[in-house]
């Protein structure tokens, strides 16, 4: 097996790692997966981690965050807030070069909230489409995460408005 072929299974590996940490609400391990200023061999008490491989993140409808700080609530935000959450990823692509990668993919979003009030079952259950980026950076522990940008994909309708073409 040659070694590009072999990145390409650690990223792939590495991303769905990070979906399903966020299935499973595991804070722990989705923070883990996220890149730091060690990683990159950075000692923080002589540099600003603000300076050194940056992450960010953009989920649908936020604006960019920045640092593990920011990211890193987020997700806790999220997971804080979303009772159930399944992805099923499609057109997955990765590209590898040198010590980044970059996987596309599409995002096939179920969640539910919380149960209303006085009940024990899921509240609704929301199904979305989201397009993903997700780069990532080869360090001593394995590909982490550098940065996350999911932007949402308009409904498609099966007659175009203002077409008054016939078929």
């Amino acid at each position: 097996m040659s070694a590009p072929h072999t990145d390409v299974e650690q990223v792939e590996a590495a991303n769905t790692a990070f979906y399903e940490a966020m299935e499973r609400g595991d804070f722990e391990e989705l923070s883990s997966l996220w890149l730091t200023p060690a990683d990159l061999g950075v000692d923080e008490s002589y540099h600003d981690p603000a300076d050194t491989g940056v992450i960010s993140c953009v989920h649908p409808g936020w604006p960019v965050l920045t640092g593990r700080g920011e990211v890193l609530r987020s997700y806790a935000l999220i997971m804080a807030n979303t009772e159930y959450i399944q992805f099923f990823l499609t057109d997955v692509h990765v590209s590898v070069t040198g010590d980044t990668a970059l996987v596309t993919c599409t995002e096939n979003i179920l969640s539910g909230g919380p149960a209303p009030e006085g009940s024990e079952e899921l509240g609704p259950l929301v199904g979305q489409l989201v397009v993903a980026t997700n780069v990532f950076r080869r360090t001593p522990a394995g590909w982490k995460l550098w940065s996350h940008h999911a932007s949402p994909v308009l409904a498609e309708t099966d007659e175009e408005e203002g077409d008054d073409t016939p078929s």
